[in-house]
């Protein structure tokens, strides 16, 4: 029953700037730009990389996490967090966009992030399952992996024209 309520908790909260890797770091010094999503998450990570500028697009934002109003059982929030993400590859979306209409915006992110590579390399300040919808829009548009993304925080992936 409870669900919603950590989910927008959750979606308003910040990272603790420590334990940054180096190769992020100076990832974000190589950047030409540098491109966050509107989550307060992202925007204090794009901070945390150093006193660089940015810019915010709600276009990169994490593909929602449905949830339920159901009373029982009780299980810890990361576990619900699991079972919910799960069911939405499966359909299940309450309280989120589906996964078709999160494919569609990461195809329109893909371009954006093109768009802006056509004036040099691109840091995108993002999330997990977003981060892999754009990765798979990206490679259908010609890119190349040349590093695939990790499920840790702070995890990257390099993509190349």
């Amino acid at each position: 029953m409870q669900m919603g309520a950590w989910i927008d908790l959750y979606n308003q909260s910040l990272i603790k700037d420590n334990g940054i890797p180096a190769e992020c770091a100076m990832a974000a010094l190589s950047a030409s730009t540098i491109v966050a999503s509107t989550a307060p998450r992202a925007s204090s990570s794009a901070r945390a990389l150093g006193d660089l500028p940015f810019m915010q697009e709600a276009i990169f934002t994490e593909a929602g996490l449905p949830f339920a109003l159901w009373r029982a059982p009780w299980l810890p929030p990361a576990a619900w967090a699991a079972i919910f993400r799960l069911l939405w590859l499966f359909g299940y979306a309450r309280g989120a966009d589906s996964l078709t209409l999160s494919r569609r915006r990461a195809r329109i992110a893909a371009e954006r992030l093109v768009a802006l590579a056509a004036k040099g390399p691109v840091l995108l300040v993002g999330h997990g399952i977003m981060n892999r919808l754009i990765g798979k829009e990206l490679q259908a548009l010609g890119w190349l992996a040349r590093s695939r993304q990790g499920s840790r925080y702070w995890s990257m992936g390099v993509y190349e024209q």
